[in-house]
């Protein structure tokens, strides 16, 4: 049995990487594995808020971000019902001392491609795929992990293993912590679109409020490539959702024009959490830990401050600069940001693109219509950078 002095990082989406470069800059050995034999490039999230931007400058990675991604400062929601449509500059609603005062977008699997590029740079870091975790067995002195490879099984042992491998989580259930909370009776379809979105008055980013063909529509960096995820059936085969396409495009392209999607990808939706962040030498980040709808990009930044959290606190147990129950800490104030914060936000726009009660819709309507003329509206939407950045951890 291989013998790993630091940390064992499950999982090769964003928050994995993440964990695993912030541990490894603090001096910290991490060997990443992934199941899968690469970096998955489906569609999923593509916006980064200030608040991510933020944990990626203190990552070394914000220079390579900008220099891939679009940069925006405008979103606009559309109500096709009323020909509404209210574009509203997003710097208005950010704190006054807000580092990056923008939104960068580019698809999650090139942040993971970007940041393997920076763990690969540094010797106290390992990544390996085609390694999929089927075992955890721990004790007061470590964790060790049994490997199913392409050449069979084996084990690794580290002081500390971090669950990042998603929804789905295997760290998560070979611990035995269940996933608490509900599966939304809709299916999500995320497709990836060559249309000229642009030309109609779309924005960067926009959600299109309706209670059939609602849509958020985003572009996905400097090419005109356009994500744009709409609901379906959940009773529906996935061959029959991708026979349908034509026709919910039909119904939420502003223009006959021809288009041309790149990808789709249908998936269930999810408000789920762990009921802790931490078994003894265990402990979950991002999707591992909590899921949520992705209305309004909640899931992606919640996981990346989770990374960013945990990587501090980890490396300063590790360091001997803080004890254990540091780790406590990061599991009870990122587990009630989620309860708090992220799910109930995220919870609140899939109602607002869904809203089948017209006079609900028009008072959805005048708030956002609100947030371009009054100060206080404004500034209790700015507070949602604060909130779900949570507490400080203690380190």
């Amino acid at each position: 049995m291989k013998k790993l002095d630091g940390v064992i990082v499950v999982g090769a989406g964003p928050v994995g990487f993440l964990t695993a470069l912030g541990l490894a800059r603090a001096g910290v050995r991490v060997r990443l594995l992934e199941a899968e034999p690469g970096i998955n490039e489906a569609p999923r999230a593509a916006i980064y808020f200030p608040t991510t931007l933020q944990v990626l400058e203190k990552l070394g990675l914000l220079e390579d971000a900008n220099a891939i991604g679009l940069q925006s400062h405008t979103f606009t929601y559309w109500v096709p019902a009323t020909g509404a449509s209210i574009t509203i500059d997003t710097r208005t609603t950010m704190p006054a001392d807000v580092r990056h005062p923008y939104n960068l977008h580019f698809g999650q699997h090139i942040l993971a491609r970007l940041a393997l590029e920076h763990l690969s740079r540094l010797p106290n870091a390992e990544v390996s795929f085609n390694e999929r975790v089927v075992g955890i067995a721990q004790d007061r002195n470590g964790v060790t992990a049994t490997l199913q490879t392409d050449g069979g099984s084996r084990e690794l042992r580290a002081d500390w293993l971090v669950g990042a491998d998603g929804a789905r989580s295997a760290v998560r259930q070979l611990v035995g912590l269940p996933f608490e909370g509900h599966t939304w009776p809709d299916r999500f379809v995320a497709t990836n679109v060559r249309f000229d979105f642009g030309r109609y008055g779309y924005g960067p980013a926009n959600m299109v409020a309706d209670p059939v063909n609602w849509a958020v529509v985003a572009r996905l960096g400097r090419e005109n490539l356009w994500r744009v995820t709409y609901g379906e059936d959940a009773s529906l085969p996935e061959d029959e959702v991708r026979r349908r396409l034509p026709e919910h495009y039909a119904a939420i392209l502003p223009d006959k024009e021809p288009y041309e999607v790149v990808a789709l990808s249908p998936y269930r939706v999810h408000e789920r959490c762990a009921p802790t962040f931490r078994r003894g030498r265990v402990l979950l980040a991002g999707d591992a830990a909590h899921v949520c709808n992705p209305c309004g990009g909640m899931g992606l930044t919640t996981g990346v401050i989770d990374a960013m959290a945990l990587s501090q606190v980890l490396s300063a147990v590790i360091a001997g600069r803080a004890a254990a129950p540091v780790l406590d800490f990061y599991a009870e104030e990122r587990r009630r940001v989620y309860v708090e914060v992220s799910s109930p936000t995220a919870t609140e726009f899939k109602r607002r693109l869904q809203e089948r009660d017209p006079v609900r819709r028009q008072q959805d309507e005048e708030l956002f219509r609100r947030l371009l003329t009054d100060p206080e509206m404004a500034a209790a939407a700015s507070m949602l950078t604060v909130q779900i950045q949570g507490r400080p951890m203690p380190v």
